[in-house]
Formats: structure tokens, C-alpha cells, sequence
């Protein structure tokens, strides 16, 4: 029996690392695997548990077809490592940190994915992106826009959220709440399957 990939994404500053760590443990309890990312930023970072490595780095990891899926946004390069294939193929669901702008390629590598969107308001996206430091202010408008570039003003469309088969997940609101939310998704998926 295979296991499902399950593809989270949504804007940097959504609170998906948020999540990611609190539901781990209820998540691992199912069988769950979590996959570590790979990206060229400071392992220094604060947020994502994340192996850091530099452009060259990953370049070469690339070339020697270490990632099962990898993609480049704002100006970084990212890869899921390979072993994610090991635990689906021996049936267990693996939850990764995945990118909107990469999904169609990633639908193609697994057909099954369950694509969950994690949207939050963008005023709360904004403060949160501000509090990280991570960035300038410019650059955190052009993640903001490029958040509205993938789902509207307002967030996704029903009609585009069903034609691409995304769930979504709104995290505007108190975490545990958004842990309970994603358990449930994830429950009512696997009555489907």
C-alpha cells in the first residue's frame, strides 16, 4: 500500500512551521513522516527546522538527483530529499512543506498529493512577516503580492480551490484551532481514498 504525500503550502509568514511543530506529534502517532527541506538560507534562520546549504551546495545536491522535488521562490532554492520516496513506498504519509508556485510539478511526480492551502488574513500576514526580520520591507511586499497573485484578493476562489482539488486552511485565528482543522482534513482524505 502506498502512502499519500500531503503538500503544505501558502505564503511565507502563513504559520505553517507554526503548524508543522504542533501537530507533529498527533501527525507522528498516525504514522505520519515529516520531511526536512532543504534550502540555500542560513541554517541561522529563525523558523523552519531546515538544512541551510549554499547555492553551490544544492546545486550539486540537485545534480545528483538528491531531491525528489525542488523549485526555486523568492530568491532561494529548495529541496524535499529523496528518502520521502523510502517512506511512501512503504505506505506511509509523508507531510511536506511544498510551494504553490511548484504544485502542478509535484501533482505530476504524485498524482495522489493532497494539496492543502494554509491561508491566513493579510493583515495578520503582514505582522507576522514584519515580526520575522527576516526581510526589508519591500521584500515583504513582494511576498504579499505574491501571495494575491495566487489567490486573489481575499484568498482563493471556490471554483479555483475545486477545479485544482485544494483544501484550505485558514490560520487567521488561534493555532490550536488550525491543528484541529488540519487533523480533520486529513481524516475525512483518508475516508475518501
Amino acid at each position: 500500500m502506498q502512502g499519500r504525500l500531503i503538500y503544505l503550502m501558502g505564503p511565507s509568514g502563513s504559520g505553517k512551521d507554526s503548524l508543522l511543530q504542533a501537530a507533529r506529534a498527533p501527525l507522528e502517532a498516525h504514522g505520519c513522516r515529516f520531511a526536512r527541506r532543504v534550502i540555500t538560507r542560513s541554517a541561522e534562520s529563525v523558523g523552519e527546522d531546515a538544512l541551510g546549504v549554499t547555492p553551490a551546495e544544492f546545486e550539486r545536491l540537485e545534480g545528483e538527483c538528491a531531491f525528489a522535488l525542488s523549485w526555486r521562490a523568492n530568491g532561494l532554492a529548495y529541496g524535499i530529499p529523496r528518502e520521502i520516496d523510502d517512506w511512501l513506498s512503504t505506505g506511509q504519509d509523508v507531510l511536506i512543506n511544498g510551494s504553490r508556485g511548484h504544485l502542478e510539478a509535484a501533482r505530476q511526480r504524485y498524482p495522489d498529493l493532497l494539496a492543502i492551502l494554509l491561508q491566513v488574513d493579510e493583515a495578520v500576514l503582514r505582522q507576522r512577516l514584519l515580526a520575522r526580520r527576516r526581510e526589508t520591507p519591500e521584500q515583504i511586499e513582494q511576498r504579499l503580492a505574491r501571495s494575491r497573485s495566487f489567490t486573489g484578493v481575499g484568498g482563493a476562489s471556490a471554483a479555483t480551490v475545486a477545479q485544482e482539488h485544494i483544501c484550505v486552511l485558514d490560520n487567521s485565528g488561534p493555532l490550536p484551532h488550525t491543528v484541529k482543522r488540519l487533523l480533520q482534513l486529513l481524516d475525512e482524505a483518508r475516508q475518501c481514498a
